[in-house]
C-alpha cells in the first residue's frame, strides 16, 4: 500500500511516497515535477519485490525549499540521495532518475558507486564534464534564448509560471511543442507550448490538480535554482573530470523527447563502463514514465533483474 511520510536528511524535511519491501529503489523526479510523476511505477515495482521510494526532492512539493540559492548544487542533490539511503536503512539502492533527476542519479553513481547497486537515467543521458562552463557553451551553441539561460534571472520565470498555475501545467505536461526550447526575445517559455484543450489520455485533470497544489505550496524558485547552479556544480565537480560511472547502468528515452535536440546519447557507453541497455520508446515524448508506464516498468524491471 502506498504511504507517505517525512524524513530528515541533511537538516531538511524530505517528503516520501513509499511502497513495498525488498531492495531499495529510489525514483528521482525532474522539473517541474514531484514524486507524483512516479505514480504508475510505485505499485508495479513494489509488486515485483522492491522497496520503492519517490521523494519530493529539495525545492519541491512537500519537502523543504532552502532560501539560499547556493543550496541547490549537484553536490547538495547527490548528498540528499546519500542521506536518504542511510535514512531508509539501506546499504545500497537502485537509483532511477527522470529529467533533472537523471543527472542526480548519474552523479550519485559517479561520486558514490559504493552505494549504488544500479543506476537508470530516463530522458537525460550521462554527460561528460565540459571543458568550459556549461552556460557559456549553451549560449554559444543556442544563443541567449536557450531555456536554461532564460531560467537564470531570478523572478522572471517564477512570475511567468505562477501567473496561472493551471495553464502552466496544462501546457508543460499536456501541451505539445514542435520548437526547440529557445525563448525568443520578448516571449516566455510557455509560449513554446500549446494548451491541449483536451488533455491527453495519460494525463487527468486530477493530475493537474496535484501539480497546481504542489507548486502553490513550494513555488518555482527551488526547482529553478537547480538550473541557476549549473556552472557552480560544474566547478565543484572538477575533481571528477573524465571519471567513469562504474555501477551497472541503463538508459531509456522517448523517441519524441525534445531533450534529444541538445543531449548526446551516442556516447553513453563511454561514460558508463557497465552499460546494460538502452531503450528508445516509440511515439513517446518527454514524460515517458507517465505516457507509457507499461513499457517503462517492463524495461526497468528487466534491468533490475540483471542486478
Amino acid at each position: 500500500m502506498l504511504t507517505h511520510r517525512t524524513v530528515t536528511v541533511n537538516g531538511l524535511s524530505i517528503h516520501l511516497a513509499e511502497e513495498g519491501a525488498g531492495p531499495l529503489v529510489l525514483l528521482l523526479h525532474g522539473w517541474p515535477e514531484t514524486s507524483h510523476s512516479w505514480r504508475h511505477q510505485m505499485r508495479p515495482l513494489a509488486d515485483a519485490g522492491y522497496h520503492v521510494v519517490a521523494p519530493d526532492q529539495r525545492g519541491y512539493g512537500r519537502s523543504d525549499c532552502p532560501e539560499d540559492a547556493g543550496q541547490y548544487t549537484m553536490l547538495h542533490l547527490v548528498g540528499d540521495v546519500v542521506g536518504l539511503i542511510g535514512a531508509l536503512g539501506a546499504d545500497q539502492a537502485i537509483v532511477v532518475g527522470h529529467d533533472w533527476g537523471a543527472p542526480v542519479a548519474w552523479n550519485t553513481a559517479l561520486l558514490r558507486p559504493d552505494l549504488v547497486r544500479g543506476v537508470a537515467g530516463i530522458s537525460v543521458p550521462p554527460a561528460p564534464r565540459s571543458p568550459v562552463p556549461p552556460l557559456s557553451a549553451l549560449r554559444r551553441h543556442f544563443g541567449d534564448g536557450f531555456y536554461q539561460l532564460y531560467f537564470q534571472e531570478p523572478g522572471i520565470a517564477e512570475a511567468e509560471f505562477a501567473a496561472d498555475l493551471r495553464t502552466t501545467f496544462r501546457k508543460l505536461l499536456g501541451g505539445g511543442s514542435t520548437q526547440a526550447p529557445i525563448v525568443p526575445a520578448g516571449s516566455g517559455f510557455l509560449d513554446l507550448f500549446t494548451d491541449p484543450g483536451v488533455l491527453p489520455g495519460w494525463l487527468s485533470e486530477e493530475d493537474i490538480d496535484v501539480a497546481v497544489a504542489s507548486f502553490a505550496r513550494s513555488g518555482f524558485t527551488g526547482g529553478l535554482n537547480w538550473y541557476r547552479n549549473i556552472d557552480r556544480s560544474w566547478s565543484l565537480l572538477a575533481p571528477w573530470q573524465d571519471a567513469v560511472i562504474t555501477p551497472p547502468a541503463f538508459y531509456l528515452c522517448g523517441e519524441a523527447d525534445l531533450t534529444r535536440a541538445f543531449t548526446d546519447t551516442a556516447g553513453i557507453a563511454a561514460r558508463a563502463s557497465d552499460l546494460r541497455g538502452v531503450v528508445d520508446v516509440p511515439e513517446a515524448g518527454h514524460w515517458v514514465q507517465m505516457e507509457r508506464p507499461g513499457d517503462v516498468n517492463t524495461a526497468l524491471l528487466d534491468f533490475f533483474k540483471q542486478l
